[in-house]
Order: structure tokens, then C-alpha cells, then sequence
């Protein structure tokens, strides 16, 4: 479990580290990336690949489970890595951290209004609605997700897609 502490570093009951690798945007990096991790022997518990600011380079944020100094090794073995850019271990940084749920939910009449009634006022938003089910979204960090889902399982989940970690420095 990931959380970020009030000043905005990560805060856990296990070894999670969370790291933000900038690579080439190339065919097999991801592929590369993760199997290294795994040669490693360390589980990757979440990971987000998305464009970076700048053309030919995206950006993946890992939350892997080691300690500091084995996270230390990880980074070596990265950076040996032709298509690694930069490497940062943001656990311990100050950061801003965010992850996302999408949820579908089965809901009709009254306790429609009430469902939307109580993501609004959570902060969260309707994506889509039909008359069957209803499609909502809310970011934030794991804490603020998990809390946003509590308060969603009354309602029925019907399918849900979460994300991990995405972070980035301050």
C-alpha cells in the first residue's frame, strides 16, 4: 500500500519505493524496463507509462516493492540501460503523487441521485450515465481513492479500473 504523507513522500506498511524513470519512447523499453525488475527478483506493484513534455520520451512511474538500498542497485542496473534518461527515487522526496479509479455502478432511481450527490460532493465526477449504470471517476491519493471506493461498494461496483502511482517531484 501506497500513501503519501502529509508533506507528500510516500508513506508505507511495506517496502514500496516509487520511482520515475524517463526513457526513450521506443518499441520493447517497457519490456526491457520491467524484465530487469524482474531478473531483480522485485515485484512491480504498479506502473504508469505515458508521454513525457518532450517528443521521443515518455515517462514511467514504478512503485516497486524493495527497500532503499536494494532500490539503489535497481536504479545502477536502469541506468546501464541504453534508452534510460533519468532515474529518480521520489519515495523520500517531497512529490506530488496521484492516482485514478474509474467505476461503473449499477444504479437506478432514487439512489441514482443520491450516488451522484455523494461523488460530487467527493470530489468526484460522472464520466457517462445510461439508464442501467452510471460511470464515475475520482483522483487523488491512495488514501483519498480508497475512501472514494468505501463509500462507492453500497452502491454495487459493477467493474473497476484503478491506476497505480503517477508522481513526479516538487
Amino acid at each position: 500500500m501506497i500513501t503519501a504523507a502529509p508533506n507528500n513522500t510516500v508513506r508505507s506498511t511495506t517496502r514500496s519505493r516509487v520511482l520515475s524513470v524517463l526513457v526513450q519512447d521506443h518499441p520493447g523499453v517497457l519490456s526491457r524496463v520491467s524484465g530487469m525488475i524482474r531478473r531483480r527478483g522485485f515485484n512491480i506493484q504498479s506502473l504508469s507509462v505515458g508521454p513525457s513534455d518532450r517528443p521521443g520520451r515518455s515517462r514511467m512511474t514504478l512503485a516497486v516493492d524493495a527497500g532503499h538500498a536494494e532500490v539503489d542497485q535497481v536504479e545502477k542496473q536502469l541506468d546501464r540501460l541504453i534508452e534510460v534518461i533519468e532515474i529518480e527515487d521520489l519515495t523520500d522526496r517531497p512529490m506530488i503523487l496521484r492516482e485514478l479509479a474509474i467505476v461503473k455502478l449499477a444504479a437506478a432511481g432514487a439512489q441514482r441521485d443520491q450516488l451522484v450527490a455523494a461523488v460530487e460532493r467527493f470530489g468526484g465526477r460522472v464520466v457517462e450515465a445510461n439508464p442501467k449504470t452510471i460511470v464515475v471517476e475520482v483522483s487523488g491519493d491512495f488514501d483519498k481513492v480508497e475512501r472514494f471506493l468505501e463509500l462507492l461498494r453500497p452502491y454495487g461496483i459493477v467493474d473497476l479500473a484503478r491506476s497505480g502511482p503517477m508522481a513526479m517531484s516538487r
